[in-house]
């Protein structure tokens, strides 16, 4: 049985930190709506500061998106350890199986080194050519080199994937299963969870759950140069490898144009980060022997990080400060606050509450719904094949539902209110995800629309990113009794 083991806590003061700098970061990320869902951060080892904004929970495993990618470059320096491979291992030494004349061609000076860099010499991510079949590795194999590996940078999860497949090949395990002895339980982690591709190999640049906590115990082993307690985990040189310069990358003078290592992004002010997609950060600082990570839901992922150049590490700097009531009282009190409205209620509710609505094929397979506004106790029904589905609506509050959507198992907080006489609006946040739903039902006369809008837009064109489907909009008509 695995014991996860917390890391110490301490007030920020006694690490000389500034409260106030802290609190300021909490307020900016509230000011400008970022959607943060938890943060915790790590100085000379100790938690200074965490917090997890309300309905999210701080214990529930979060999806990290490309944060997965610096776990996955973590498997491959330990199987270097090992000595199952190295980085300079051709790729296709690794997978003779698909050998054929064209794809050895296209792929005979391709290196794992190549692989961990993103420098491949594709001109494209490879991971939307992932759906032509259910063999992702050939289908890597297949998608044209069209500059010399080692000379072009583009970020490639496709790459990561071959990382995952490799680790596969050489120790026999699945990546989780590799890493669960070496990594997470010496840790101290919990139940680090992720997706396969259909032949079972695990996806490597996307698709794990870990919790905030766990997140920055990773953060801390690598400050820590691999080392936990005494024990090499990951091999120092590793560290310093992955975690410097490797290749120059693309962008304008923002943290994506600083270089990049195996897997990892360098930062300002000497720092380097894993990064997920909308917000899934583990933020390293070596010249503050520090760690922050975040798990969010934005679109607006760089304002994160400017915030915590702007805000936490300068704080590290000032006189510490007495400002530590305010930031505790902060803390105890993050919360996203219900939708609200100055209509209570619909004077047409009688209309609708109860009665069933049949619904237009669709590729959800739902058949038909219904409302329940009896006495302020908000629910939805739905019908599919397997039955009735309800989600409890909380009414001036969050209410928490575990349900399935689409056959995948999700928990969510969820909300209404009525915006109009004739419109109901329900906030469906899903836990432990990025996403945040917002379901508009209007109705009218003898039919009801349901409409459903996302706050990240559409990801379906890489595999397994989502990882939370969006449900259909909906057209129903009332059943005559």
């Amino acid at each position: 049985m695995m014991i996860q083991m917390k890391l110490p806590r301490c007030k920020p003061e006694e690490q000389h930190v500034s409260s106030k700098s802290i609190f300021n970061f909490i307020k900016a990320i509230e000011s400008e709506k970022l959607e943060v869902h938890s943060f915790i951060y790590l100085k000379n080892g100790h938690v200074i500061a965490e917090g997890t904004w309300s309905p999210y929970l701080k214990e529930q495993p979060h999806i990290l998106n490309s944060l997965s990618k610096n776990f996955t470059s973590t498997a491959i320096g330990l199987a270097v350890g090992e000595g199952k491979l190295s980085v300079e291992d051709t790729v296709l030494s690794f997978f003779p199986e698909y050998m054929t004349e064209e794809i050895e061609e296209n792929m005979k000076n391709l290196k794992v080194y190549h692989l961990l860099t993103m420098t491949t010499g594709h001109d494209q991510d490879t991971s939307p050519f992932f759906k032509k079949s259910d063999d992702w590795v050939k289908e890597f194999l297949d998608v044209r080199i069209v500059h010399a590996p080692g000379t072009h940078f583009v970020y490639n999860t496709g790459a990561t994937y071959m990382l995952s497949a490799i680790i596969t090949k050489v120790t026999g395990m699945n990546l989780i299963d590799y890493l669960t002895p070496r990594l997470f339980e010496p840790l101290g982690m919990g139940k680090i969870t992720t997706t396969s591709c259909p032949k079972g190999i695990h996806y490597g640049g996307i698709g794990m759950k870990a919790t905030i906590e766990d997140i920055a115990k990773f953060g801390l082993l690598y400050l820590q140069k691999g080392c936990w307690e005494g024990q090499q985990i990951i091999p120092e040189y590793w560290v310093e490898e992955a975690t410097r310069k490797q290749v120059h990358t693309w962008g304008d003078e923002n943290d994506d144009a600083l270089g990049y290592g195996y897997q990892f992004w360098c930062c300002p002010h000497g720092a380097y980060r894993g990064g997920g997609a909308f917000g899934q950060y583990c933020v390293v600082s070596p010249e503050q022997n520090a760690v922050v990570a975040t798990t969010s839901g934005t679109m607006d992922m760089a304002k994160i990080l400017n915030l915590i150049w702007s805000h936490l590490l300068p704080g590290i700097l000032e006189s510490p400060d007495r400002y530590q009531t305010c930031l505790d009282n902060k803390l105890s009190s993050l919360y996203y606050e219900p939708s609200s409205s100055s209509l209570s209620e619909s004077p047409y509710i009688n209309n609708w509450s109860g009665k069933c609505f049949d619904v237009q094929p669709n590729e959800a397979g739902i058949t038909t719904f219904s409302f329940d506004f009896s006495e302020g106790k908000y629910q939805y029904n739905f019908w599919d094949a397997k039955g009735k589905h309800s989600i409890k609506i909380g009414n001036g509050e969050w209410q928490e539902n575990n349900l399935t959507f689409l056959d995948e198992q999700i928990t969510a907080a969820v909300n209404g209110v009525w915006r109009t006489s004739k419109s109901f609006e329900m906030t469906v946040r899903i836990l432990g995800t990025p996403f945040c739903d917002t379901w508009t039902c209007d109705f009218i006369t003898a039919a009801a629309r349901i409409s459903i809008t996302r706050n990240i837009r559409d990801t379906s064109e890489i595999p397994g990113l989502t990882d939370v489907a969006l449900l259909p909009n909906l057209v129903g008509y009332l059943v005559e009794e």
